[in-house]
């Protein structure tokens, strides 16, 4: 791997950032991230209307980021209709005059065994996690290759075989690692083109609303949270594309290699273990 201090920008102002899932979690903590640093930012997904039960809409997102000091567009989107992502791109082009880097962030989660995931389940994880990543990453593919710096992240896992990850969870494991696999084989067709491919993983379960589908797997206490993603993803956009491309990378050696030796900050209780994230052993 290159040194990652080595071709890198010192600020993302000005800079559009498309985000897909970018309501709660881990996408409004890195839209909010970027927001910091003067970025426009695309709040795309499908939460629209505020629900007790999932905090969160695209309105009160591009809201915040607005206050952040960032300038918020937020545009509904369902990632498994071809032709809603094709109008969301083309709007945000128009809107910021360009798209310097996409965020394939949206995911379907259900931790269930075989015989326990209905093909309705199955077919929503490839459809968002799988599918969703592509067609997104071909949609945005003009406005990238017009940028400066273009980057796409796959919010994904290294591509780990040890059946361990398998075994519980065959459907999910299959559809989260399609986004991986795109990391593989689009970083190797953009490069003639500049733009980088990457993937970005937590080195440790992160506290979001997601959380519930662990169940007794984890407790909230053991996770960290979702600013130590986004640190690392606003690191990853200023790398230089033609340099830094398919990569795996996790949240701690991302910042390791920015300076960062104390992770505490990141801790939701410093004082209890932390979990290691799925897909790592």
């Amino acid at each position: 791997m290159n040194d990652l201090k080595e071709n890198t920008m010192n600020s993302l102002k000005g800079k559009t950032i498309f985000i897909t899932g970018a309501s709660r979690g881990i996408g409004e903590a890195i839209a909010l991230r970027v927001a910091s640093e003067g970025a426009n930012v695309v709040i795309a997904a499908k939460s629209d209307i505020a629900n007790a039960k999932l905090p969160g809409t695209i309105h009160s997102v591009a809201k915040a980021v607005d206050d952040a000091g960032g300038q918020g567009l937020a545009i509904k989107l369902d990632i498994r209709d071809d032709e809603s992502i094709a109008i969301a791109m083309a709007q945000a082009a128009e809107h910021f005059g360009g798209i310097d880097v996409l965020v394939n962030n949206a995911s379907a989660i259900s931790l269930t065994d075989t015989h326990n995931t209905p093909m309705k389940r199955f077919d929503l994880m490839m459809g968002v996690n799988t599918r969703g990543t592509y067609a997104c990453s071909q949609a945005a593919l003009p406005y990238l290759a017009e940028a400066e710096n273009p980057h796409i992240l796959m919010l994904s896992p290294p591509l780990n075989m040890n059946a361990k990850w398998f075994k519980n969870h065959t459907a999910y494991t299959i559809a989260k690692y399609g986004m991986s696999m795109c990391v593989l084989g689009m970083a190797e067709e953009f490069k003639p083109k500049g733009i980088a491919v990457n993937a970005l993983w937590p080195q440790t379960v992160i506290g979001t609303a997601a959380l519930a589908m662990f169940k007794n797997m984890v407790n909230i206490e053991n996770c960290r949270t979702p600013a130590i993603v986004a640190d690392a993803a606003c690191e990853i956009f200023k790398l230089d594309s033609k340099a830094h491309t398919g990569n795996f990378f996790s949240d701690e050696e991302i910042l390791r290699q920015n300076g960062v030796n104390d992770f505490t900050q990141y801790a939701i209780d410093p004082t209890k273990p932390l979990q290691i994230d799925l897909f790592l052993d």
